[in-house]
């Protein structure tokens, strides 16, 4: 069974109701690995577009591999905190739009809405493959449409998994669009505002 929810995992791009109706089924431990490690990309991903490490190498006393430890460090942890924090948030909206949905299966949900976001991570490698350290210093060669092309990218993947937040909620449930999004309302503000203050 770990197989098949590993491979639902790139499905969710593709058949996303499919996915999170599956969601429904008694879970044996399965869906354990390929969350955690959704979870975890995505936190990275995030973390790297983070205030904090646009200006990580401003300080000479960080490196590129010392920034890497701390990237992967620090995104696991953002990363959980993520899962449980958006995972309460679509279970509170989701028990005020009358479900009886548990913690556990909506944090499941997030889990797998978050997959754009985990995937926007080899936008950052290739990001760096492009401009070095760059994107972490002040000033450098990321400025122009190049950049602006990956932010945007990054901005969509964002966008992707709220989209895909919204198609779980509903999915699962077998509610309308309205309903979901409804539901979904109080764990879509939080990534809302962190795209809007990264533009302010």
């Amino acid at each position: 069974m770990e197989q098949v929810w590993w491979e639902r995992t790139l499905l969710v791009l593709r058949r996303p109701a499919e996915v999170f109706a599956a969601l429904r089924g008694e879970d044996d431990g399965s869906r354990s690995e390929p969350l955690l490690a959704i979870v975890f990309l995505a936190g990275i991903a995030g973390v790297l577009g983070t205030n904090a490490f646009s200006h990580a190498l401003d300080d000479f006393e960080l490196d590129g591999l010392t920034l890497a430890v701390v990237a992967f460090i620090s995104g696991g942890l953002y990363g959980l905190v993520g899962y449980f924090l958006l995972g309460f948030l679509a279970y509170a909206g989701a028990r005020a739009a009358g479900s009886d949905l548990s913690f556990g299966r909506a944090r499941q949900i997030v889990g797998f809405a978050v997959v754009p976001l985990a995937l926007s991570l080899l936008v950052w490698f290739l990001r760096i493959a492009v401009y070095g350290g760059d994107p972490f210093r002040t000033g450098g060669s990321d400025t122009g449409l190049g950049n602006h092309l990956f932010e945007a990218v990054e901005v969509a993947a964002l966008v992707w998994s709220g989209v895909l937040l919204v198609v779980g909620i509903g999915a699962y449930h077998g509610w309308s669009t309205a309903r979901a999004l409804a539901a979904t309302a109080p764990a879509l503000a939080l990534p809302t505002l962190a795209v809007v203050s990264a533009f302010l």
